[in-house]
């Protein structure tokens, strides 16, 4: 039996207001997470009686359907995680932190490495992701998008950080202005908890 759950969410609700405000969060983690769970329980049932059944059609005709609710399912379980109040250090990058240090080696400087995310996610066109990730063969820092649900680890990237701008994540609020959404969200990323993906990736 497939027995894929909801992360737990390690804030309240209304803790990253005023940035995502309680009923963008309500209903971006308990339905549209929700949902790509359910699926992903659902559709990998059916992928494995194909399976048995030895019912290859079958199976590749699901197989797509796996991957795209799996994907939802760990991508916003990444982005839950590396979320954090203000009030909880959320937006603290620390200079003395590795991330910090290889940022501005990599990129220049923070804020040039601000401008180049924010610019690559806002341009994405449709919904998908703009990531912060870690190369698994240079273990230099890269900025990428993804379309969709698509995984970047399957660009052999570690993802240590991520922007879901599909319209869910933000039009309650910003409406058409994803520009205002990727801008402030930048006040409640927990670098602490990036901070520990970063020093993983490299080892």
């Amino acid at each position: 039996m497939s027995n894929y759950t909801l992360p737990d969410l390690p804030y309240d609700y209304n803790a990253l207001e005023p940035v995502i405000t309680k009923e963008m969060l309500e209903i971006h983690y308990d339905k549209h997470h929700r949902i790509y769970v359910n699926n992903l329980n659902a559709f990998l049932e059916k992928y494995h009686e194909a399976e048995v059944k030895h019912d290859a059609e079958k199976m590749l005709e699901l197989s797509s359907i796996v991957k795209f609710n799996g994907g939802g399912h760990i991508n916003h379980s990444i982005f839950w995680e590396i979320l954090s109040p203000q009030s909880k250090a959320g937006g603290d990058l620390k200079e003395t932190y590795e991330i910090y240090k290889s940022i501005t080696k990599h990129f220049g400087s923070f804020e040039k490495f601000k401008e180049l995310m924010n610019t690559k996610t806002v341009a994405i066109q449709g919904s998908g992701w703009g990531w912060l990730g870690v190369s698994k063969q240079t273990k230099a820092l890269i900025v990428d998008t993804t379309l969709n649900q698509d995984l970047l680890s399957a660009k052999g990237i570690i993802p240590l950080f991520c922007i879901d701008v599909w319209e869910h994540a933000y039009y309650l609020k910003y409406k058409n202005l994803r520009a205002d959404f990727v801008k402030n969200i930048w006040s409640i990323l927990n670098w602490e908890i990036i901070e520990t993906k970063y020093k993983k990736a490299i080892l």
